[in-house]
């Protein structure tokens, strides 16, 4: 799996010397990191990549300091991850209001490095997962579990969620592949359902428990109801 790495600092020297530390990370335990530089907190809001992990957030900057930042970020993304970069600790205690996952104070050593990353990798792998979708406003990161159910809409996909409607440019079938791991079972040509929201089958109406409907085919209901049932039995 790749991660998303951001870097928001704008001294120039401190960022490279991080980058190089990231690089060692990566080359010593193999983990790929996709790493992007940001000056400030200003440029990292206006080109926010929801599909970020991870961000290094030094708290003082010119333009838009990391603070009010972090503010902004968390009304884009409530998932992303936070760690926040001070010469002071006084100002570190201020970031934890943002859900910080730590701070740390510079100038940075790999062993420092090196022990955060295991820890936030460590904590990621058992946070609830997400997929990515992309349509013409950009890429969104989608938490599976307020994924009700996915489907065809035209010639895309619609994804229905806790937090509204969203169109996805991948095929059905691509997503079912993504979604199998997660507990989805695609119960007609045009639905894929998440198995934790069924409350109740009646023929080829299947109720889910945030009050909509979907549908499952003829070909499929005996299969369907199968997979219910252990899905079922495991949450007993």
């Amino acid at each position: 799996m790749m991660y998303h790495i951001a870097i928001c600092d704008d001294e120039i020297e401190f960022v490279s010397e991080l980058k190089d530390l990231l690089k060692r990370y990566s080359g010593e335990t193999g983990i790929e990191l996709m790493i992007a530089e940001y000056r400030n907190g200003q440029e990292l809001i206006e080109n926010y990549d929801t599909t970020t992990d991870l961000i290094f957030l030094d708290i003082q900057m010119n333009k838009m300091d990391g603070l009010t930042a972090a503010g902004k970020i968390r009304e884009l993304d409530e998932e992303v991850s936070i760690i926040f970069l001070t010469s002071l600790k006084q100002y570190a205690l201020e970031g934890y209001q943002y859900q910080a996952v730590n701070y740390i104070v510079k100038p940075m050593k790999y062993i420092r490095l090196k022990t955060e990353m295991n820890s936030w990798i460590e904590r990621h792998r058992h946070k609830n997962p997400y997929i990515v979708v992309q349509n013409d406003r950009g890429s969104f990161k989608v938490a599976v579990s307020k994924l009700h159910y996915v489907e065809t809409y035209k010639r895309n996909l619609l994804l229905h969620t806790d937090d509204g409607d969203v169109i996805c440019y991948k095929n059905m079938k691509e997503m079912e592949k993504e979604l199998s791991l997660y507990g989805f079972f695609r119960c007609h040509v045009g639905f894929l359902v998440n198995l934790s929201f069924v409350k109740n089958v009646e023929k080829l109406d299947v109720e889910l428990t945030s009050g909509e409907t979907v549908y499952v085919s003829k070909p499929k209901r005996k299969k369907f109801m199968e997979v219910l049932a252990g899905y079922w039995g495991k949450m007993l």
